[in-house]
């Protein structure tokens, strides 16, 4: 072992003062820095390296490190090995790797460079951008490579560059995980930072952390909501990319890993962060443990497809890339094979890039307790040695397989941009995916087909791909029932990327100049409505921007008239953001809604604001009335979700003439004149209505019916005349702003018309004849006590259109 504080390392790390002594098989097998009594081990995989050298970092008293440098012992099979005697928790290290300098086959070694052992399990610092933390040499104020980036840089690069941190993980209770069926799952998409940054019941000093995701404010709304599980975007260690790095930008959603085990520290209080990692870690632990209390699950969105590095010829070399490019990247004769769109893609054909994913994975679950993992990217997991994917690749079998993880949900994002790149439908059991073609056939029923037909468009689109999306994407997930099932759906309408749920009935057109891309960047396909008029009056991008519906609340604009055909505009935005919700409540499968969407948030049009850490991104918790009747709305559909089995049946459904199947619902549908629906009613895009019945004979609970009324102008159904159906009783209607808790319902006759308003749903309970008659006659009485005075069938006595 030597102390140094050079600035710059030699060609090749030092030798030490005395051999350190060989680690036990055990401890080698343990890749990263691990504890013992006496000191710690050291494993590192680096199948390139010519020699590898664990730095341990001190303070030299003048801002920067003095470093002990401890060879490890090259070991078969790539493994570098090492004891570090004296080590204990809190010491700072980073890894200095020499070996080879060939791009063209991948190898980019440079001794200057202090990397991040990519298991460390904390880490400390921040990148600081500058010529040094490239392993290539670049040029001028934009880091631009030097002769395509063939040439080593030679600068030493401490200093600039996060380290490792040796610490002893928490150890998280698995007994507390809620474990929350996938049929009773509710999942709630969030920002960590973003959800509470605005929040006024959230102290200053915690929002946009751990502890504020953990306050009672915050897991009172989420309970009180109806949702069971929070799916946070990328909380591993993350750092900027270069493309942003050149603009000035930060990347805010975290899409840009640099360690796999390590939290992001940014997301920690400033009280954990100035007492140390090991609080750090604390408080992701103790926010996890606040949240399984509360019977909430905590889902992590993870990025193993590709690395903050960027690509090999560009980006800098921070730690997989100086540690073995070769071995950890898809790379064609030393270019990056890049399948994620950001610059480079890991190669999980190679044994050690599954071996990182696994013992991450874990990490997170046996540390911190969280009970899931959502995959960004993931067909890039599933791709070989020869780039294809496969649903049989070692890293989703591996995943399926281990008793860890297999304990825990797996959500795919089933695409990427890399050959075949859309794969929903196609992985492997225990996984559920992101279903795209529910949000793509709701969006187009309600927003899409209605705005061509506003403007006289031809419209192309009939009610069968809708009806696939309601009923659990059969087509995706298999309708056998040794299929996923409808499980497997994990259906949306919105997410991180896109527009909010509010913004796709306000915008035609992506508004992202802020991006600094120059409208490049998003997608142009948003299957959205602006009912007439882009955009929100007012103000824009906040809780006050678009209009409310009440003329005595408050607006941006209070001191002008408010024009009629605004709030004509305004009501219909509201009915349409009511039936997308709906619709993803009330359907088959796992339904996800972004965080803000039940408060109606907006980002001013901007659908992919990755890198705004502003308002922009923040959930703005301040509510104008309508606002308020949209979140009640929102538990009102979840609740009914709850009460009903047959709305979350595990397996897929059956037509009501085949045998009765424990577990599925049995379909009936039907069309706006009550009759059965023909084969050429699906495809007749003239057709917008549709009533389907479920019953719940092999799901236990109550039959229900759901009406969709798509077209343009008011209309009338015909409650379906079934057998032993003598009425049906209505429990929510999208046409309805609010219900007060008063609200009281009337039931209609069994082949009754009744009048639906145009673009909206409706849920009723069916009730056997005799029953309709004693649930009629106690309604009646509910009415004279509610309000005094009689009411028509479907009007509720206390409701506000």
């Amino acid at each position: 072992m030597e102390d140094t504080a050079a600035p710059t390392p030699p060609s090749a790390p030092a030798p030490p003062s005395a051999p350190a002594p060989a680690p036990t098989p055990a401890r080698a097998s343990q890749l990263g820095v691990h504890l013992h009594p006496g000191g710690a081990s050291a494993a590192v995989a680096a199948g390139s390296a010519d020699a590898v050298t664990a730095c341990l970092l001190d303070d030299d008293g003048r801002g920067g490190w003095a470093e002990r440098r401890v060879p490890l012992e090259r070991r078969p099979g790539g493994l570098w090995t090492g004891e570090l005697p004296g080590v204990v928790a809190g010491q700072r290290y980073g890894l200095r790797v020499d070996g080879p300098w060939d791009p063209g086959a991948g190898h980019r070694h440079d001794p200057a460079k202090l990397l991040l052992d990519p298991y460390a399990r904390a880490l400390e610092g921040e990148l600081r951008w500058g010529p040094e933390v490239f392993a290539h040499a670049v040029e001028g104020p934009q880091w631009l490579p030097v002769d395509g980036g063939s040439v080593r840089s030679g600068l030493d690069s401490a200093g600039s560059v996060p380290v490792g941190v040796v610490v002893d993980p928490p150890v998280a209770d698995q007994a507390a995980r809620p474990r929350t069926p996938w049929s009773r799952t509710v999942v709630y998409e969030a920002h960590l930072r973003g959800l509470t940054m605005r929040h006024p019941d959230v102290p200053a000093e915690l929002r946009g952390t751990w502890a504020g995701l953990a306050h009672r404010a915050v897991v009172d709304h989420l309970v009180r909501l109806g949702v069971t599980a929070v799916e946070l975007l990328p909380v591993q260690a993350i750092s900027t990319e270069i493309p942003l790095a050149r603009r000035g930008q930060a990347n805010y959603w975290g899409y840009s890993t640099l360690s796999w085990f390590a939290p992001e520290p940014r997301y920690a209080t400033a009280a954990a962060r100035a007492a140390g990692p090991p609080a750090v870690l604390a408080e992701v632990h103790d926010a996890v443990a606040a949240l399984h209390a509360a019977g909430l699950e905590v889902l992590v969105d993870v990025v193993y497809n590709h690395s903050c590095e960027g690509s090999a010829h560009d980006g800098p070399a921070l730690s997989l890339r100086g540690l073995d490019a070769a071995g950890y990247y898809r790379l064609d004769q030393g270019r990056d094979v890049d399948s994620s769109g950001c610059g480079n893609s890991l190669d999980f054909g190679r044994p050690r890039c599954v071996q990182l994913a696994m013992d991450s994975l874990r990490h997170w679950v046996t540390a911190f307790g969280v009970d899931g993992f959502r995959f960004d990217l993931a067909p890039t997991l599933g791709r070989g040695l020869d780039g294809g994917y496969r649903p049989d690749a070692p890293l989703l079998l591996a995943m399926g397989a281990d008793p860890v993880l297999s304990d825990v949900k797996l959500v795919a994002e089933p695409w990427d941009l890399g050959r075949d790149g859309w794969r929903t439908g196609d992985f492997p059991v225990p996984f559920a995916e992101w279903n795209d073609r529910f949000r793509d056939g709701a969006r187009e029923f309600w927003l899409g087909v209605p705005g061509r037909a506003s403007r006289g468009e031809p419209t192309g689109s009939g009610l069968g791909e809708l009806a696939l999306r309601l009923t659990g994407s059969a087509d995706l997930f298999g309708g056998r029932p040794s299929d996923r099932g409808p499980s497997a759906s994990v259906s949306f309408i919105t997410a991180h990327d896109g527009f909010t749920l509010a913004d796709a009935t306000a915008y035609d057109h992506k508004h992202n100049a802020a991006n600094g891309e120059d409208g490049r960047d998003g997608t142009d396909g948003n299957r959205s409505w602006n009912h007439g008029m882009e955009g929100w009056p007012g103000t824009g991008g906040t809780a006050a921007g678009p209009l409310t519906g009440d003329p005595s609340a408050a607006d941006p604009r209070a001191d002008e008239a408010l024009d009629p055909d605004e709030l004509m505009v305004a009501s219909l935005r509201r009915r349409s953001m009511r039936n997308l919700l709906a619709t993803l409540v009330l359907s088959a499968g796992v339904p996800m809604v972004t965080a803000g969407d039940e408060l109606g948030r907006t980002q001013g049009g901007n659908n992919n604001p990755y890198c705004l850490d502003d308002e922009t991104s923040w959930v703005d918790w301040r509510l104008a009335p309508w606002q308020d009747d949209l979140l009640e709305s929102t538990r009102q559909l979840l609740a009914l979700r709850a009460e009903h089995p047959v709305l979350r049946a595990e397996l897929p459904p059956r037509s009501a003439r085949a045998p009765r199947e424990a577990g599925a619902a049995a379909l009936t549908w039907w069309d706006a004149t009550g009759g059965p629906m023909d084969p050429e009613d699906w495809s007749d895009p003239q057709n917008r209505t549709v009533q389907v019945h479920l019953d719940a004979s092999g799901t236990g609970g109550e039959d229900l019916l759901l009406v969709l009324a798509g077209d343009l102008d008011d209309g009338e159904v015909v409650l379906p005349p079934q057998a032993g159906v003598g009425g049906y009783r209505l429990l929510w209607d999208s046409a309805v702003e609010r219900y007060d808790a008063a609200a009281v319902w009337a039931v209609d006759r069994a082949g009754a018309s009744v009048p639906v308003s145009a673009l909206s749903v409706r849920l009723y309970r069916p009730h056997p004849a005799e029953v309709a008659q004693e649930v009629a006659q106690d309604v009646a009485q509910d009415v004279a006590a509610a309000s005094g005075q009689s009411t028509a069938p479907s009007e509720p006595t206390t409701a506000r259109r």
